[in-house]
């Protein structure tokens, strides 16, 4: 691997929806880039971005980010006044959007982002397709959780 492609992949992400994993049962992902502004890209850059609160809908066939924060910087242009949470259009294929049109109108299944990064220099978001958990299952997860890691405990000291 050469040094400029172990670079890049170095600092690949910029957010993480940790929450999301916990709330929902994620059935699938996709990779959807974004629409966004120059001043939007440099604050991915410097690494000022959020996915905590951020949620996704399908519009007039379109799929929109709603919620996600990126912190405009100090030094962004005077002519330019930034909106933090703008709603921001992704960018997917026609048979991508076609497939979540039907999950989430037909199915019920909510689209909630989990990951923003680069690739290729580009800025991409992983939209999960995902079911919500009821408070059970969240202690059910949880319990598989603490016993895989008491088992692996318990493995490494028998060894």
């Amino acid at each position: 691997m050469s040094k400029k492609s172990a670079k890049s992949n170095h600092n690949a992400t910029i957010a993480l929806n940790r929450r999301a994993r916990h709330d929902f049962f994620i059935e699938d992902s996709f990779e959807a880039g974004l629409a966004l502004e120059g001043w939007e890209v440099k604050s991915l850059r410097a690494g000022r971005a959020q996915l905590n609160e951020s949620y996704a809908l399908i519009k007039d066939g379109e799929a929109w980010l709603f919620g996600a924060h990126i912190s405009p910087l100090l030094s962004a242009s005077t002519h330019i006044h930034p909106d933090a949470t703008r709603t921001r259009r992704m960018l997917l294929h026609r048979a991508e959007l076609n497939r979540l049109i039907g999950a989430v109108e037909r199915k019920g299944y909510t689209l909630i982002p989990l990951a923003l990064y680069w690739k290729r220099g580009r800025a991409k978001l992983e939209l999960g397709l995902a079911k919500g958990k009821k408070e059970h299952d969240k202690r059910a997860t949880e319990r598989d959780r603490e016993w895989d890691r008491d088992k692996s405990r318990i493995l490494k000291s028998v060894r």
